[in-house]
């Protein structure tokens, strides 16, 4: 068991060694962009990395706070789902997720399972795996984000 000062180090260590190793790719639009803060350009939509101990996963969140502009969204990505699961596989599609500090929420995601981000042995997976669904989802959002831009203003 780590103390939690040591976690934060080895946490810290593994998202720094993450974003070097992206810095080789440039946005598919061809500009330099930080992989770890990806910018939808919309306030209520995030694209997140998460880790835990059993997996890692790459998540499109719609956190609109009004319940109807979220579904538009929701909508609109499900028109979308061919393409997006052409481009980066079939992921989990949930229109009502929840957490400890958000209320209800949507999330796509695409899920590694049995990795540990802190397992040396996992890092290059893992790296490979966000790699991959990073770049793709930046393909596609490069092509369909001012239709999600559009619903939302």
């Amino acid at each position: 068991m780590y103390k939690k000062e040591e976690l934060k180090f080895l946490n810290t260590q593994f998202w720094d060694e993450f974003k070097t190793f992206m810095t080789k790719h440039k946005s598919n639009s061809g500009k330099r962009i930080n992989w770890l803060n990806y910018k939808t350009n919309i306030d209520s939509i995030y694209l997140r990395l998460e880790t835990d101990k059993n997996s890692v996963r790459v998540c499109f969140d719609i956190q609109h706070k009004d319940a109807e502009i979220r579904s538009i969204i929701w909508e609109q990505m499900n028109e979308l789902k061919k393409v997006l699961t052409d481009e980066m596989g079939s992921g989990n599609w949930n229109d009502k997720a929840f957490n400890t500090t958000l209320p209800e929420f949507c999330r796509i995601s695409w899920e590694l399972n049995d990795v540990h981000y802190l397992n040396s042995n996992d890092k290059e997976k893992i790296f490979l795996f966000f790699e991959d669904k990073l770049i793709s989802f930046d393909r596609f959002y490069d092509t369909y984000q001012d239709i999600l831009i559009h619903l939302v203003n």
